[in-house]
C-alpha cells in the first residue's frame, strides 16, 4: 500500500515487474518482510537508515538480477545470508554499521567489496575484513617442518636428524658385524678368505690391464 498526494494505492500484479526500491532514510520499523525476495526482476534496492531489525532474507539470494544492495546503518542482526554468494551480478553492496555477526561468504563478489562496506558490524568477520574468523589463523599458519631461528641463522632440523640418524645406523651395524666376527670363530675364518680372494681377484685384474694398456693405447 503506497499514499501518493493523498491517494492509497495498492499494488499486487505488478510488483514482480519493479526495477528499483528506495525507502532510505524513513524511520521503517520492523523486519524485512522474506516476500521481498520474490522480486526476482528487481535492480536496486536501497532500505539504508531506517531501523530495521531482525535478520537479513535467507533467500535473498535469489534476487540475482541485483545490481546495488544498501542496508547500512540499520539494525539488523545475524549473519550475511550464505545465499548472497550466488548474486554475481551485484556489484554495490553496503551492509556497514548493522549488528550483523559471523563469517562473509566464500564469494568472489562478496570479498571484492571494500571493507567499508562491513564495517560497523564488530561480529563480522572473513578476507574481506583484518578481522580474522577464529580458526583462521590455525589454517594460515604455514607448515614448516624442522626451522629453527637462531642468531640469524636457520637451522634444518630434518637433515640434522637425517644425518644423526644415518651415522647412529651405520655404527651400530658395524660393531654387531664386528662383534659377530670376533664371537663367531668359523663365520671370521670365512670372511677373511673371502676378503682374500677379492684381493687377489682384483689384483689379477688390475695387473692384465696394467700390461694389456700399451696395446691399447697403440689401437
Amino acid at each position: 500500500m503506497i499514499e501518493c498526494q493523498g491517494d492509497e494505492r495498492e499494488f499486487t500484479r505488478n510488483l514482480g515487474l519493479l526495477k528499483t526500491i528506495d525507502l532510505s532514510s524513513n524511520n521503517l520499523t520492523g523486519e524485512i518482510p522474506y516476500e521481498i525476495t520474490d522480486l526476482c526482476e528487481l535492480i536496486t534496492l536501497n532500505l539504508s537508515k531506517n531501523c530495521l531489525l531482525g535478520e537479513i532474507p535467507l533467500k535473498i539470494g535469489q534476487m540475482k538480477k541485483l545490481l546495488t544492495l544498501d542496508l547500512s546503518k540499520n539494525k539488523l542482526s545475524g549473519g550475511i545470508p550464505s545465499s548472497m554468494s550466488q548474486m554475481t551480478l551485484l556489484n554495490d553492496l553496503d551492509v556497514s554499521y548493522n549488528r550483523l555477526s559471523g563469517r562473509i561468504p566464500s564469494s568472489t563478489q562478496l570479498q571484492s567489496f571494500e571493507p567499508a562496506r562491513y564495517e560497523g558490524n564488530p561480529g563480522l568477520c572473513g578476507l574481506s575484513l583484518s578481522r580474522k574468523c577464529p580458526g583462521d589463523e590455525k589454517s594460515q599458519v604455514p607448515l614448516v617442518f624442522g626451522k629453527n631461528v637462531g642468531d640469524g641463522e636457520d637451522i634444518d632440523e630434518l637433515d640434522r636428524w637425517f644425518y644423526i640418524g644415518g651415522a647412529s645406523g651405520f655404527s651400530t651395524g658395524f660393531w654387531i658385524a664386528c662383534g659377530i666376527l670376533l664371537v663367531n670363530r668359523r663365520g671370521r675364518h670365512a670372511f677373511f678368505q673371502f676378503y682374500d680372494s677379492i684381493k687377489d681377484w682384483a689384483y689379477v685384474k688390475v695387473m692384465v690391464f696394467v700390461v694389456n694398456l700399451p696395446e691399447v693405447i697403440r689401437r
